[in-house]
């Protein structure tokens, strides 16, 4: 029972997942602030363009029924902003970072076994002769 334990705390004081943990909670808080965005900001924008501000229930009706299109037309353009930001933030500037960091790779260091190895290999042709 004291090695599960272990391996529990072990596990859970791994940089990786405290990372993790910390990655969920500023994504909410993220959330949040695109959520905002996208209301006030661009349901500002379309709102003078179309002359309502609040899509989030625009819709249309078919034999008394409603189908709501405003809310998933929010989060199409919460999730493209989200998309965009993580784009343009953090993957274009670490691809850009990996290009210039990247040097052609050398090749290791022989081992001592490798060295022993190709001196038998080269006696061994030597003697052919």
């Amino acid at each position: 029972m004291n090695d599960i334990l272990k391996g529990f705390k072990e596990f859970l004081l791994r940089g990786n997942v405290i990372d993790l943990a910390v990655a969920v909670i500023i994504g909410a808080a993220f959330g949040g602030v695109v959520k905002a965005f996208a209301e006030d900001f661009v349901g500002g924008i379309i709102g003078v363009i179309g002359g309502s501000p609040d899509f989030g229930r625009a819709g249309f009706t078919i034999n008394d029924s409603k189908i709501i299109y405003g809310s998933t037309l929010t989060a199409l353009i919460n999730f493209v902003i989200v998309a965009a930001v993580i784009y343009f933030v953090l993957v274009l500037p670490l691809k850009r970072m990996m290009e210039r960091g990247q040097t052609p790779e050398e090749s290791p260091a022989p081992t001592d076994e490798a060295v022993l190895l190709a001196e038998i290999r080269d006696e061994l042709r030597a003697r052919r002769i």
